[in-house]
């Protein structure tokens, strides 16, 4: 895990465990860099680039903000996302979610967008409050800056097998899918096997769950994402679905 000092912080949330805050300097950054690999390279088999050091990191980061959940009880990182915003993206042109799919029905220049990426949560921490917090500090910066949509790739791991991502598409496409106006173009398209074709009875990837709970829509058919062995949907989130009665709901469950 990821260890900071405790002066170098924006606060966002705090409990009695748990303190959500922004990084605010190029140390606290390579704290989250760092257990990405852990999670996504070392526990998860992604392919990255042996010269990252130890770290994830791309283009994308460095015109990202990192949000943090930092365990108060041990001093560490436990948990991390970046979020691009409109002015991020101005300086990398796009948002990551370019890199897989065609955008051309989503994004429109008079909306502002958070894309939430590279979310990560050390494996001692995923049962509990941990993503609780997570939320609960996105939630709060989408409030305070105003923002019309969340948007971001959710990922359903391809170890499982055929039946398992066939089950999951399946159950989106019945119960979340967007209206074909609001459909994106994966540029590398997953091919569903047609065996399974009526398997709707997945455990949905915990993220994903997050995202379906609040509204969300998934934008259309998988993006095969070879270098992380995953299978990315595109979620499109209206930030006014982000209630209050979900961040009391979160935040009961961090307390408790």
């Amino acid at each position: 895990m990821a260890t900071i000092a405790s002066d170098v912080i924006e606060l966002i949330s705090k409990h009695e465990k748990y303190s959500v805050f922004i990084a605010d300097n190029e140390h606290t950054k390579k704290l989250c860099y760092k257990l990405r690999y852990e999670v996504f390279a070392e526990e998860m088999g992604a392919e990255l680039s042996a010269t990252n050091n130890g770290q994830d990191k791309d283009r994308f980061d460095d015109h990202c903000h990192h949000l943090v959940v930092f365990d108060n009880t041990i001093n560490e990182i436990v948990a991390t996302t970046r979020l691009l915003d409109n002015n991020g993206r101005k300086q990398t042109e796009i948002f990551y979610s370019e890199t897989e799919f065609d955008l051309s029905n989503i994004l429109n220049p008079d909306v502002s967008y958070i894309e939430i990426g590279r979310t990560c949560i050390h494996p001692a921490y995923r049962r509990g409050a941990v993503l609780a917090m997570l939320w609960r500090g996105i939630a709060d910066i989408v409030v305070n800056n105003k923002i019309d949509y969340l948007i971001g790739c959710a990922s359903i791991p391809l170890s499982s097998g055929d039946k398992y991502i066939n089950s999951v598409m399946n159950h989106i496409t019945k119960n979340h899918y967007a209206p074909e106006s609001l459909r994106v173009q994966p540029l590398v398209p997953l091919r569903l096997s047609d065996e399974y074709s009526h398997a709707d009875d997945a455990i949905l990837p915990t993220l994903l769950k997050a995202y379906l709970r609040q509204g969300a829509l998934i934008c259309g058919q998988p993006y095969w994402d070879a270098a992380f062995g995953v299978a990315d949907v595109f979620v499109l989130l209206e930030s006014s679905k982000i209630t209050v009665r979900y961040s009391k709901h979160f935040i009961a469950r961090a307390e408790g």
